[in-house]
């Protein structure tokens, strides 16, 4: 293979699923052999063979490699072994988890006798499904469907059922994001297969053709670009900060002017922006600089309304450093106000949050607000 071929990994587990399936995801996405593209949700089924079994959990990877299939399943195999997988004579044995190749982009071989394609594509649902998710539109070739037209079929035929409470769908945000990747596309990239036939059936609705030129990646991006938007809901308050708190022998206010922040409103999924003014009097303790716009990041990337956002802020940096009080200014300006309805394009919002010492203090709420106020 090429570093160009894609290969789609089948991944089960019947010996505490909910802890090895998202490891053996997380050390492929750590292993430089591999570039991760898309992740399946987990799904449970029954297990295949002899009655008594304990139910399989299964799931899907769509990675990109340049390993030959022998060094590839090596190499599976050895994240296998990370896991506590020991391999018998057994193939029904309880196991910690199954990394499988099960299709080569346009390639079918054969492995020291094991077929690639897996022939079990065709007749077990608990391969079918994961694999469809993520590539839906390849075509298994002794049957000449694609593995939506299988899924579906054994989707009605056999038992499998999407987990959710007890194992989350594993999210891919962070990584496409930290590696700024979210407006790479590369020829046939899948990115999240079901956002992404939502997108489509949404232009079909709209009277457009997704198959025309202008439109035919335009479900890739805005999957993309709405997982960056919305990438506030999977991270933490913990993981922004990371630790930059520093000691500081000081009581005078700090603050940072003009921050810069992009959320989508709640109410019609539509951008409001503009500027926010954060200040703070510490009690001992200091935040890196950087640490507070990340903070507006972390809560303005969510579907939002100003005001709750401005609170959000202003309760982070309480969490956080224990000030002796926190203000915080927001002036927005919003296109479902702007585009839509009234269609005033000149109207901003202005929001406030004052906590501790700037909302007991006349002194000091008057000090901010008019250092805010200066150009």
């Amino acid at each position: 293979m090429t570093p160009s071929n894609r290969v789609l990994l089948s991944l089960g587990s019947n010996i505490e699923p909910d802890h090895n399936i998202p490891s053996a995801i997380e050390l492929l996405e750590e292993d430089g052999c591999f570039n991760v593209l898309a992740v399946s949700p987990i799904y449970r089924s029954p297990a295949v063979g002899p009655a008594g079994q304990t139910v399989f959990h299964n799931a899907a990877v769509l990675v990109e490699t340049g390993l030959d299939p022998l060094a590839l399943r090596t190499e599976l195999r050895r994240i296998e072994a990370e896991l506590g997988r020991v391999r018998t004579g057994d193939k029904y044995a309880p196991r910690t988890i199954d990394i499988d190749i099960s299709m080569i982009e346009g390639e079918a071989t054969e492995l020291e006798g094991t077929p690639i394609p897996d022939p079990g594509i065709a007749e077990h649902v608990h391969l079918a499904v994961p694999l469809a998710y993520v590539a839906p539109e390849w075509v298994e070739p002794s049957t000449g469907s694609t593995l939506r037209q299988i899924a579906e079929r054994l989707a009605a035929e056999q038992e499998i059922r999407q987990m959710t409470n007890e194992i989350a769908p594993i999210n891919k945000t962070s990584r496409y994001a930290l590696e700024g990747r979210m407006e790479e596309v590369t020829p046939n990239e899948v990115y999240d297969a079901e956002y992404e036939g939502t997108v489509r059936a949404q232009l079909i609705e709209l009277g457009e053709d997704p198959r025309r030129e202008g439109l035919l990646r335009t479900p890739l991006r805005v999957a993309k670009a709405m997982d960056f938007l919305t990438s506030g809901y999977t991270g933490s308050l913990e993981e922004v900060v990371n630790n930059a708190v520093f000691e500081a022998d000081t009581d005078e206010m700090v603050l940072v002017k003009d921050i810069e922040f992009y959320s989508l409103c709640e109410h019609h999924m539509l951008p409001f922006f503009g500027k926010a003014h954060v200040a703070y009097v510490p009690d001992k303790q200091i935040i890196g600089l950087s640490k507070i716009a990340r903070i507006i990041d972390l809560f303005a990337r969510r579907l939002q309304v100003q005001e709750r956002l401005t609170s959000q802020v202003a309760d982070a940096i309480v969490e956080v450093l224990d000030p002796l009080g926190v203000a915080i200014v927001m002036e927005g300006s919003h296109f479902c106000m702007m585009m839509r309805g009234v269609q005033k394009q000149g109207s901003s919002m202005v929001t406030s949050a004052m906590r501790g010492s700037f909302k007991d203090n006349n002194r000091t709420r008057s000090e901010f607000l008019d250092l805010v106020a200066k150009q």
